[in-house]
């Protein structure tokens, strides 16, 4: 299920956070000192840090990773925001593309079926509110960006286009080739069954007739 286990308590303090990160340098880890340090020192602000971690921007340790670090540009930061809400509520947007426009109640309504008895109306209402008030930050006006992985261990580092043989192109004759037509650059091998006989007469005129037809 692409869906959060994170919400904070305090929604209308999303905007601050996000902007209290842009005025900071990224650290090492972002801990909880670090959160105090932006000035956010109650418990409930603790619960942003899950936030991040469900959006991309922390791995579960907490160090930033790459997505962090393009929203740091504030020219990009509420699309770099969008795109990680579009990958933590995945479920909500396969719903509906547009999910970013749902009311608080919408959200809820559909996150009561998509988890499916798993969470409590109170949770779900906190997880419904957060949604809202991140998509309220975070600019959706661009198009979706799709991040493509490369397999592990693929180097696709000077990866030349295979060499493209023509059809007409012609085989190397080999006049110890026994029963082998070229046609175009095919190779066709024939296999002759040769009856049980001692009559020559017969090889003879078996072999006589593969002359006629095949050349």
């Amino acid at each position: 299920m692409a869906l959060p286990d994170s919400y904070t308590m305090k929604a209308g303090s999303i905007p601050a956070y996000f902007d209290a990160m842009l005025d900071a340098q990224p650290p090492e880890r972002f801990s909880l000192k670090f959160l105090e340090n932006l000035g956010f020192t109650s418990t409930n602000d603790r619960l942003f840090i899950g936030i991040l971690k469900d959006l991309g921007f922390l791995n579960r340790d907490g160090q930033p990773q790459q997505r962090y670090f393009e929203f740091m540009d504030r020219s990009r930061a509420k699309d770099v925001l969008a795109e990680g809400i579009r990958e933590a509520y995945a479920d909500l947007f396969a719903i509906n593309t547009k999910a970013n426009e749902f009311t608080v109640q919408d959200a809820k309504n559909k996150l009561r079926t998509l988890y499916a008895g798993k969470k409590t109306d109170l949770v779900i209402g906190h997880v419904a509110k957060t949604f809202r008030a991140l998509c309220d930050y975070a600019d959706f006006s661009g198009e979706p960006t799709a991040r493509k992985e490369r397999p592990t261990g693929e180097d696709t580092r000077d990866q030349s286009p295979p060499e493209r043989i023509s059809p007409t192109k012609q085989v190397s004759d080999d006049s110890s080739s026994i029963g082998k037509i070229k046609v175009a650059g095919l190779q066709y091998h024939i296999n002759i069954v040769l009856p049980d006989t001692r009559d020559q007469a017969v090889f003879d005129a078996i072999f006589r007739s593969l002359r006629e037809h095949l050349g």
